[in-house]
């Protein structure tokens, strides 16, 4: 005889490893060649100038500049960003 009342089985109880979907830099942020900008399943979000679309849709930056969102923020566009007059570093040490 059992000692224990039969525990009836639950259909719960199972969950799947989050994959961290969504948009991983922001319009106006500085990012540099070949970073995520975008993780997503389909095409909810499209590529722009100098975006690349990867073989699960993610999309990435294919130069270094800032991100820029247009077309109701689904479309995604690196600006390139001009270079910043600074001396360099031999010149500043010598002073």
């Amino acid at each position: 005889m059992a000692h224990k009342k039969g525990q009836g089985s639950v259909r719960n109880g199972r969950d799947s490893v989050s994959k961290r979907l969504g948009v991983k830099e922001f319009g106006g942020q500085f990012v540099t060649a070949g970073s995520i900008l975008v993780r997503q399943r389909g095409s909810k979000f499209i590529a722009g100038q100098n975006v690349g679309t990867g073989r699960d849709w993610t999309l990435f930056a294919l130069i270094d500049g800032r991100v820029l969102f247009d077309k109701q923020s689904r479309r995604i566009n690196v600006k390139p960003e001009p270079e910043a007059k600074s001396e360099p570093a031999a010149q500043l040490a010598e002073n």
